[in-house]
């Protein structure tokens, strides 16, 4: 446990509670967006058509439909699977929780993103790994780096990304990189773990393969989230792996909860199957494009201008860079939350060996457009005051 911090998102999270802060902190998906009436049917007839089944004990590694339709989904990617090779989790989270159960051992070696998921930092803790980061650029992880750290001989457990609109930087990995990386991996025997909740949110562009559809040796681990797209409060994701690798997974999920709900398992299957989820995916996609346009161009008018920020082409996330003096963890507790009543992320906390300050992720995903213009001006205000008394 003394490895296990308290997570700077759980405390800013605190922060959607207090309705005198406008929050970018959380990744919270915007709630007007949550397909409610048709939840409200789907599951009403889950408990009256399915009945006690619905609400009785099921396989640890979830009921047969969803895991055809995920595999289905999948296949669709280009990625070779059945559905015996998926394993649905009490949402994508638990995915990562498993995997580090399953593979670390204390002082083995991960390589992560520099800067990474905290909550994939939270998840492996316990299990007391190592870590070397690489690099990120507009392309996602710089794999020329990660080739220079291979070939010094280490002893890798896992290699953990967030490829489709990185969480917490925005960016995407390159086909390019992402084929080189499934070379690597092949060529210094480690597993990659794919971690990708935001993958059916892109909005601009076109859509990369999975690095899981290059994998020839069983070596990836893909992780799915309904989270973003159906509402995080079902607790429905997926890991697709070797069968060995699921096999593994789902004996540790059985330890951990048994199974996922059954109901709502019953349900998303039953929206997959009578929904238009194409049509639900494009409404998420045209909101959250417009959201992070509005941020974005309102932080353009009213920041400093020496701040930068990423431009997604998908997912919830912005990055800032400050100048390298900055402090975003003290400007925060300082200035942002008590000046101008907006709170976000600082950078350091995602950075797994050397924190670096200078940075913070914002949100754009959950508040309402008259709210997002509101933050982020009164946040730029104190920042250029902040200069201009540097």
């Amino acid at each position: 446990m003394k490895y296990v911090k308290p997570s700077a998102i759980r405390e800013l999270l605190q922060f959607g509670a207090n309705p005198d802060i406008i929050s970018f902190a959380g990744g919270y998906p915007d709630p007007q967006l949550f397909p409610l009436e048709q939840l409200t049917d789907i599951f009403h007839t889950a408990v009256s058509q399915h009945g006690r089944n619905a609400l009785q004990y099921t396989v640890s590694n979830g009921i047969p439909r969803l895991r055809e339709q995920l595999a289905a989904k999948m296949e669709g990617e280009g990625v070779t699977c059945t559905a015996d090779d998926v394993l649905i989790l009490q949402g994508g989270q638990q995915g990562l929780d498993l995997v580090a159960k399953m593979f670390i051992n204390p002082g083995d070696l991960i390589i992560t993103e520099n800067p990474t998921f905290l909550g994939a930092l939270i998840a492996f803790a316990p299990c007391e790994p190592r870590y070397k980061a690489v690099t990120v650029d507009e392309d996602g992880m710089v794999v020329d780096e990660l080739e220079e750290m291979l070939k010094q001989n280490l002893k890798v457990k896992f290699l953990y990304t967030t490829p489709d609109f990185h969480n917490p930087t925005g960016v995407t990995l390159s086909l390019q990189r992402r084929k080189r990386l499934i070379e690597l991996a092949n060529q210094y025997d480690f597993i990659i773990l794919e971690d990708s909740p935001y993958r059916d949110l892109r909005y601009q562009g076109t859509s990369v393969p999975p690095i899981k559809s290059f994998d020839t040796e069983g070596r990836v681990i893909y992780l799915g989230s309904f989270s973003k797209v159906l509402a995080p409060g079902l607790r429905i994701g997926w890991a697709v792996a070797s069968r060995k690798i699921t096999e593994g997974l789902g004996l540790l999920k059985l330890a951990a909860d048994t199974q996922t709900s059954t109901l709502n398992m019953v349900a998303v299957s039953t929206f997959l199957d009578t929904c238009d989820v194409n049509a639900l995916l494009a409404s998420i996609r045209q909101t959250y494009l417009h959201k992070k346009e509005l941020m974005l161009d309102t932080m353009r008018k009213t920041f400093p201008q020496h701040v930068s920020f990423t431009d997604p082409k998908g997912g919830l996330f912005t990055w800032l860079t400050f100048a390298k003096d900055f402090d975003a963890t003290k400007f925060l507790a300082e200035k942002a939350v008590p000046l101008a009543k907006v709170a976000y992320v600082p950078g350091a906390t995602f950075y797994p060996v050397t924190q670096e300050m200078n940075h913070a992720r914002l949100s754009y995903s959950l508040q309402s457009d008259q709210l997002l213009v509101e933050g982020i001006s009164r946040l730029g205000q104190v920042l250029r005051d902040h200069q201009h008394h540097a």
